[in-house]
């Protein structure tokens, strides 16, 4: 087999995978992960990060454009897994584990693949917009505008500038009236700054450079932060940013593009992907929206990963898993082990406390259902509290029904840091994505 295949064979054993859900795929995720734990692989958060790019359900247009771009940024070998429905989540894993072995095949993708990710022709390259290369043309400056003959050493001829005909004994300034040494002979009209005129920059006009008026300063098409007036009406650098499609532990399809001024949220626009395209039929085969459980539990496991409390997103795992598949003593027990976990935990109460509070009011200003209400740790904990009840481990809880519409998201994350922003997302009862959501009224 020799050392490089065994190698190869051992990394596989813990192969890193990007997962791409389109929106309304839940249950083909879901079983993801699930394999994928039972085969010790491991989710990447990156496509730097990632062996196989795992894409549940058939993409729209604009998600299809995304996964080109993260199959374009993550290293070789790699591999692409399209995966329909959760039935077929086995065999395409199986195949993605076989395909990691192909050297060939990975010695072929490095050669033909582009040395640089293709940036799209909406990142404008004009950054360099008012010195454009065209606007520079060599020929603009020709050197015959500057023809050395202009300038020619024998106009400055070391004769007329004889040490004799300035000798250092009547080397009175006035003997050396800057006439004798007329820039006439080195006249600037020879070398005329109209041609290249440093007061304006005339042909090589440097208004883009100077505090780079015409310049976008979008350096591989990614565009820094622009100038905007502050709350005290000061002027503070605004930074757009786009949150989604494709995070980890992030609603599917969501997309909420934040302006930043330091690091808060001072704007917010949220938009769903491929908005014109996400009926059943544009994502494949969807199963309509999942049990509560299990998406209480689905919710539980995203909050506790990006707060850092690993093994506690692993026994929130477990519960949905076990919901999902049916077995009540297993959802049970899980359920009840995660309950004491989060109520014990002083790391989460630390981490939690004081993201997104919610106070009474903000049902009625918001359309939000009351069991928002208080900050990240109380909803969180209301959440785990529903699981164990529904999973039999206590009286059912009765809670006001109704979910967080994803309209007023740009409203409830504007003023908080960005570190803060997807740990609130997390944390609210996000309605369904409008795909799940016809496929349930069907």
């Amino acid at each position: 087999m020799g050392l490089s295949g065994a190698l190869a064979r051992l990394a596989v054993r813990a192969a890193q995978v990007l997962v791409v859900e389109v929106p309304g795929q839940w249950a083909t995720r879901m079983e993801l992960e699930h394999q994928l734990l039972r085969r010790g692989w491991r989710p990447a958060w990156t496509p730097a990060d990632a062996d196989v790019l795992a894409v549940c359900g058939v993409p729209g247009p604009e998600l299809s454009e995304l996964v080109d771009r993260l199959w374009e940024q993550m290293p070789g070998p790699r591999v692409r897994a399209d995966i329909t429905s959760p039935g077929t989540v086995g065999s395409a894993l199986d195949d993605a584990a076989a395909l990691l072995l192909d050297t060939p095949q990975h010695r072929t993708d490095a050669q033909e693949r582009a040395q640089e990710p293709e940036i799209p022709d909406d990142a404008d390259h004009g950054g360099h917009g008012g010195m454009d290369h065209g606007e520079m043309d060599h020929g603009e400056m020709d050197h015959g505008e500057m023809d050395h003959g202009e300038m020619d050493h024998g106009e400055m001829d070391h004769g007329e500038m004889d040490h004799g005909g300035m000798d250092h004994g009547g080397m009175d300034h006035g003997g050396m009236d800057h006439g004798g040494m007329d820039h006439g002979g080195m006249d600037h009209g020879g070398m005329d700054h109209g041609g290249m005129d440093h007061g304006g920059h005339g042909g090589m006009d440097h208004s883009g450079h100077g505090g780079h008026g015409g310049m976008d300063m979008a350096p591989g098409g990614i565009p820094l932060a622009q100038g905007g007036e502050d709350r005290d009406g000061l002027e503070m650098d605004v930074l757009h940013l786009p949150l989604g499609p494709v995070l980890p532990f992030w609603p599917a399809g969501l997309v909420l593009r934040c302006s930043l001024q330091g690091d808060v949220v001072v704007d917010a626009e949220a938009s769903v992907v491929d908005a014109e395209d996400h009926g059943p039929g544009a994502a494949g085969p969807c199963p309509g929206p999942a049990p509560a459980a299990v998406v209480w539990c689905d919710q539980v496991v995203a909050l506790l990963a990006l707060a850092g409390a690993e093994d506690a997103a692993a026994g929130a795992r477990r519960a949905r898993d076990a919901l999902l598949h049916g077995d009540q003593d297993a959802a049970r027990t899980a359920a009840e082990r995660l309950h004491r976990t989060v109520r014990r935990s002083r790391l989460l109460r630390w981490s939690l406390r004081g993201v997104l509070p919610l106070d009474p009011s903000a049902p009625e200003r918001h359309g939000l259902p009351r069991h928002c209400l208080g900050d990240a740790h109380d909803r969180l904990l209301s959440r785990v509290e529903r699981i164990r009840a529904e999973a039999g481990g206590a009286e059912p809880v009765p809670v006001e029904g109704g979910a967080v519409p994803w309209a007023v998201l740009p409203e409830l994350v504007t003023g908080l840091e960005l570190g803060a922003v997807r740990l609130a997302v997390a944390s609210l009862d996000l309605e369904p994505h409008p795909a799940v959501q016809e496929v349930g009224h069907g």
